[in-house]
């Protein structure tokens, strides 16, 4: 939501409704007479069979810490596609009120922080089979909003210069075009919503997982807000796979959609294509763009599963993280036991306070000096202070310990 580049191109009017078919938004899914059907089914089979052998193969323990790195990482990867280059560092210091004084990086750090509140409701499983529902995609895009600061709810007509204040979680009330799509009139809007959601509330998993893509689309293709549509869709596509998937939040399509991110824009003007002859479906939309689009949607999936279970081998990670101890500890940054309890940690996934002095064979106090050094460090948390260790993957560490994720912080 920047004034320079706002994702919407407005005209006045009002909230009217020019009666348009449902007709005009199919096929809302894949047919099940499309030649491509199967190719699609067993992506989403490989798919499902690898992000829960993903998750297995993690103690339980280390799957917050990644949860919490991995929504920085995908509040970073969605900001990028919006254009905002908000670098991890810079939103971990956000969540600890850190902010630069510079207003504009100060600004898209507040944005930053939004997303990762809202992603974090999401991920408490707070709309258990709600996400798709008119209510849902409402109360995502006000939630947001409201936490942004003022100079970011604002879109400006490229055409009259007119600049408009969003309201959170309001239905736009004008027509908008995007590219070359003129998305369905403001008052049809409610409308399209109940459709959309009839059509992708009641599907079994495997089904909503072939129909994630093309509901990303068609959201964005109903276009029901004056901004904020793309960051929404991405939102909702993250409920969807973190319900039917069970991902717990371990990895992000984000990262996949921005790391191709014209191949993706590319995509989603395709699927506003109409039919282009009769192998191409039954609906008023390219079937043929449809099935493109998912099967590039379920490959960046996979792609992105397949990159962080490489990067969280349990072996190569422990490397990493007990080499860094090492060097640490030779420059006294780090007491030389340290090792010896992130290594426990890595082991279990969680470490009981009252064990640090018998594992480190020491006095309390010494056991608690080094608990408090990494602690200090940020790369181990707790909930209490009575309740058990678990390890913690701060964003400054990234280049170390999960090398790859996003880039390093440019200074």
């Amino acid at each position: 939501m920047d004034n320079s580049k706002p994702d919407t191109e407005a005209a006045t009017g009002q909230a009217f409704d020019r009666g348009e078919s449902f007709g005009c938004m199919e096929p809302m899914r894949i047919s099940s007479g499309s030649r491509h059907r199967a190719e699609l089914m067993d992506l989403v089979v490989d798919l499902a069979g690898t992000a829960a052998g993903f998750r297995r193969s993690l103690p339980e323990g280390i799957h917050v810490a990644l949860a919490d790195l991995v929504r920085a990482m995908n509040c970073y990867y969605s900001n990028l596609i919006e254009g905002h280059d908000t670098h991890p560092v810079d939103i971990e210091r956000a969540l600890k009120d850190d902010f630069s004084t510079d207003a504009r990086r100060r600004n898209l750090q507040k944005e930053a922080r939004a997303h990762i509140e809202i992603q974090g409701w999401i991920d408490t499983g707070a709309l258990a089979e709600r996400t798709v529902s008119k209510a849902t995609i409402l109360e995502m895009h006000d939630r947001f909003c409201r936490l942004l600061p003022d100079d970011l709810l604002w879109v400006k007509d490229p055409a009259s210069g007119d600049r408009t204040q969003i309201t959170p979680g309001r239905l736009r009330d004008r027509d908008v075009q995007v590219g070359r799509h003129v998305a369905v009139s403001p008052g049809a809007v409610p409308r399209f919503l109940k459709r959309f959601e009839e059509a992708y509330g009641a599907l079994g998993k495997t089904e909503q997982i072939l129909a994630t893509a093309a509901a990303h689309h068609r959201l964005l293709w109903i276009h029901p807000f004056l901004d904020g549509n793309g960051r929404v869709a991405r939102l909702m596509s993250h409920a969807m796979l973190l319900q039917t998937l069970d991902s717990g939040g371990l990895w992000s399509v984000a990262r996949g959609l921005a790391r191709n991110e014209s191949t993706y824009k590319n995509h989603l003007a395709n699927c506003d294509l109409d039919r282009r002859n009769d192998l191409d479906g039954r609906g008023t939309l390219s079937e043929e763009a449809l099935v493109d689009f998912t099967r590039f949607f379920l490959d960046t999936c996979l792609d992105q599963v397949r990159f962080m279970d490489s990067l969280m081998q349990p072996s190569r990670l422990r490397h990493r993280i007990l080499q860094w101890a090492e060097e640490e500890s030779r420059t006294s940054d780090l007491p030389p036991k340290a090792r010896t309890v992130l290594e426990a940690i890595l082991y279990r996934g969680e470490l009981p306070r009252g064990e640090v002095p018998g594992l480190l064979d020491n006095s309390g106090r010494q056991a608690r000096r080094v608990v408090s050094a990494l602690v200090n460090r940020n790369v181990l948390t707790a909930i209490s202070s009575r309740a058990p260790l678990r390890l913690n993957f701060p964003a400054h560490l990234a280049p170390r310990w999960t090398p790859g994720l996003f880039p390093e912080v440019r200074w």
